[in-house]
């Protein structure tokens, strides 16, 4: 399922690999594509978005899920 997140306090490269691998850490088949200009982030993965959601916040950023 894609899912597509607004996620604050992204600001650099580090960052968007710091969100990448957190929700690889829950689901290392998911697609993930961080767009930092948008501060956004669309997954593709089994894992529900509360869980996706969830490990953003506990890698330090703030997610929500966005349309």
């Amino acid at each position: 399922m894609m899912m597509k997140f607004r996620v604050e306090g992204m600001t650099c490269g580090g960052c968007a690999r710091g969100v990448t691998n957190a929700v690889r850490a829950i689901d290392p088949e998911a697609e993930v594509a961080v767009d930092l200009a948008a501060k956004s982030v669309a997954v593709r993965s089994n894992a529900s978005a509360d869980r996706i959601r969830s490990a953003i916040d506990e890698a330090g950023y703030r997610a929500v899920v966005s349309d």
